[in-house]
């Protein structure tokens, strides 16, 4: 018997096999996942991100004219904001994965972008390539990294 503990082909025959026992709960204790009422119903968004967006799309954002605005509201936690454009109109969306430079958008900082057309339709707009110009003064802004500056 104490052979047959030390010959590796026993070993790499049966220790597998008991450590495979070992890792799984027993039977009766296996748990039920809770019922998400989500889970199953997780609709893809409708608006192209950066890492989404066609080739096509990008060149044709990239060719077209820089504007100018000021930042009407952005949640980093969501993920999404919304740019006030100097020349009036109504306020463009602006995704997270579009906003180019270390800080995260606060509500008056001014900003340029460039437009691209929301598919399917192409009737609204987005706001890509977002740079901040000018900082809001007297505001805290927070960096990607978390670091907080106050301007």
């Amino acid at each position: 018997r104490c052979s047959e503990a030390h010959d590796p082909l026993l070993q790499t025959l049966y220790l597998p096999a008991l450590l495979s026992e070992a890792l799984h709960l027993p039977t009766n204790k296996l748990r039920e996942r809770s019922p998400s009422p989500m889970r199953d119903f997780l609709i893809p968004s409708p608006l192209p991100t950066r890492r989404n967006r066609t080739f096509s799309a990008s060149a044709r954002a990239s060719e077209g004219p820089v504007y100018s605005g000021v930042c009407k509201c952005f949640s980093r936690s969501k993920g999404h904001g919304f740019i006030t454009p100097s020349d009036g109109g109504s306020d463009i969306f602006v995704h997270i994965s579009d906003i180019e430079g270390e800080y995260v958008p606060v509500e008056g900082d001014e900003v340029t972008y460039k437009l691209c057309h929301i598919p399917p339709k192409h009737e609204k707009v987005q706001a890509v390539e977002v740079n901040i110009v000018h900082l809001k003064p007297g505001s805290k802004h927070e960096t990607w990294g978390g670091h907080i500056i106050t301007s």
